[in-house]
């Protein structure tokens, strides 16, 4: 059903344009504050009677300063100057106070952040309800179908859990909450965009937010990891372009008019007109080219390092659904190929491809000593399990691969979130370092050792109905051998997964003293990550419809 009703174009239009302007919003109150700050380096006129005091800024440093003490001295009167440090005399700089004196991050501005993920997620949740009993809707170019819905859903979940209260890493500039939120918006473009070259300009977008937001830190780790990042996916996103180029022609070829040549739609309604030969070539691009978002081998090697440095927020969202969301636009080719060659070539590429990235994650599992990678190359081995589900193809390995597409996210933001927490309290990433995680902090620690549960697939997290659902579903269709060794990979990386986190979680602390305590206004977003992660695991409820339709449109009736 396509309309243009004042519902349907809010609907479809919010989840894009609020984040951008919130970004927008955020990028001018940075700006005003920059001028602001160069305004305020202008020296102040001297007052006459007033004798200019000497204040210590930091160790052998003396400043001048007329007039009486700074507020956060907390002194009443001209006194000797004290050292930095001096109790009473130097605010802690992670206090609030300083943080919102240096950052200006206030509550409106934490609310302000959320603005964006809320928005996402209520606009999903009602275009779920439209599209169970109605059908597809378009306006203005944006198509919400029950996968794009499906997508959109996760993506608002996980966004909620990266934004909620954002750690210190967060706070350091509003340049990063501007570009975290037009990156959400982009991830909501290539959700919901009809046409194939705007899905690839929205994630061709993605790829240059990101690689600021990874070398936001500014340390030479992080600018090599953004560097490696951009080289990296700019590869496969030229491919990926070529692909799509090739895809066109073919559809021009086969008469379709120019306006509509790389509308999903209308290619996926009119596939078996292609060329094949031109078709087979542009699939084989994309595979190679999207699946270099996704974390897929062999154009793998940036995850592990922009994962490793990019501030935990932006870690939870690259993994939890932009690779998700890159391997959703793969889906939309991988309809039309099937539909112009049969389902053959695409099942020999992505089994292929799924393999080589499986094997690939759990022999780096094993060999891993930090645990920010760990994480990376654990999300390697989810999206490997995705695209066998999406090889596999049939109703049952669709809904397993967009159940595990959801579950995987959720985890897999919390589990970031909390190793962000993780590197504050140790000042470390490597795992021999952290011991006694439990002991020292038991909310952190119960949030990681819950997160890498449901990643290792145990029951009731939805990760373990998916990944049986994909063993059940391969073995039906004839792929028992494949299945064999998916299967031993997977004992190989679960238990190079699980050795590792029980090391860092058992165990006396490093150091006596109190435990240290997560914030509630942290800890409740997370642990309701967990919650809805367990309760797919149980029931899809309310979603069970959204997830057929979604499962049809990608894996067949």
């Amino acid at each position: 059903m396509t309309t243009h009703s004042t519902t349907c174009v809010l609907l479809l239009t919010s989840p894009v344009g609020v984040p951008f302007a919130v970004a927008g919003a955020f990028a001018l109150a940075g700006a005003r504050r920059r001028r602001a700050a160069v305004a305020g380096t202008a020296r102040p006129p001297r007052q006459r009677g007033v004798a200019p005091r000497r204040v210590r800024v930091g160790v052998g440093a003396v400043a001048s300063s007329p007039g009486p003490p700074l507020p956060e001295t907390g002194g009443s009167a001209p006194g000797p100057p004290e050292p930095a440090g001096a109790p009473g005399r130097t605010p802690d700089a992670a206090s609030p106070r300083v943080l919102k004196r240096r950052t200006g991050w206030t509550a409106a501005s934490q609310g302000l952040a959320l603005v964006s993920p809320l928005t996402v997620l209520a606009c999903a949740v009602a275009l779920a309800r439209t599209v169970t009993r109605h059908g597809p809707a378009a306006a203005y170019g944006l198509r919400a179908d029950a996968l794009s819905v499906w997508m959109l859903l996760t993506v608002g979940a996980v966004a909620v859990l990266a934004c909620a209260a954002s750690g210190p890493e967060a706070r350091t500039a509003r340049r990063y909450h501007a570009l975290v939120h037009a990156f959400l918006g982009t991830l909501a473009t290539a959700v919901l965009a009809a046409n194939l070259g705007i899905v690839w300009i929205a994630i061709e977008a993605t790829t240059i937010l990101t690689a600021f937001l990874v070398g936001h830190r500014r340390t030479r780790a992080s600018v090599e990891a953004a560097w490696k990042y951009v080289l990296i996916c700019s590869a496969g996103i030229a491919l990926a372009f070529l692909g799509t180029v090739l895809l066109y022609y073919a559809a021009r070829r086969a008469g379709i008019p120019e306006a509509s040549a790389l509308d999903w739609p209308a290619l996926a309604a009119r596939a078996g007109e292609l060329d094949p030969a031109v078709t087979r070539l542009g699939t084989g691009l994309v595979v190679l080219g999207f699946g270099a978002k996704a974390g897929l081998a062999p154009l793998h090697a940036w995850l592990p390092d922009a994962y490793g440095q990019a501030p935990a927020p932006v870690s939870a969202l690259m993994s939890g659904v932009l690779s998700s969301v890159a391997f959703t636009a793969l889906l939309r080719y991988k309809v039309i190929a099937d539909a112009a060659l049969g389902p053959g070539w695409t099942r020999t590429l992505l089994t292929a491809t799924a393999l080589l990235t499986l094997a690939l994650a759990a022999a780096l599992l094993l060999a891993q000593r930090d645990h920010q990678r760990m994480l990376a190359y654990s999300s390697m081995e989810h999206m490997s399990l995705i695209a066998l589900g999406a090889a596999v193809g049939g109703p049952l390995a669709a809904s397993a691969m967009l159940l595990h597409i959801t579950g995987h996210g959720l985890a897999k933001a919390v589990a970031f979130r909390t190793a962000g927490h993780v590197l504050r309290l140790r000042g470390t990433s490597r795992i021999g370092r952290v011991r006694g995680l439990l002991a020292q902090a038991p909310g952190v620690g119960a949030l990681f050792a819950l997160a890498v549960l449901a990643l290792l697939g145990l029951p009731p997290f939805g990760l373990f109905a998916a990944e049986l659902g994909l063993v059940r579903a391969g073995f039906a269709a004839g792929m028992g051998a494949v299945m064999g060794v998916v299967l031993l990979l997977l004992l190989v990386a679960f238990a190079a997964l699980g050795a590792r986190a029980a090391r860092m979680l058992l165990g006396p602390p490093p150091l006596p003293g109190p435990p240290a305590r997560l914030p509630a206004a942290e800890a409740v977003p997370l642990a309701g990550g967990l919650v809805l992660c367990a309760a797919l695991g149980v029931s899809t409820g309310p979603l069970t419809g959204l997830l057929t339709a979604a499962a049809a449109i990608v894996g067949g009736r």
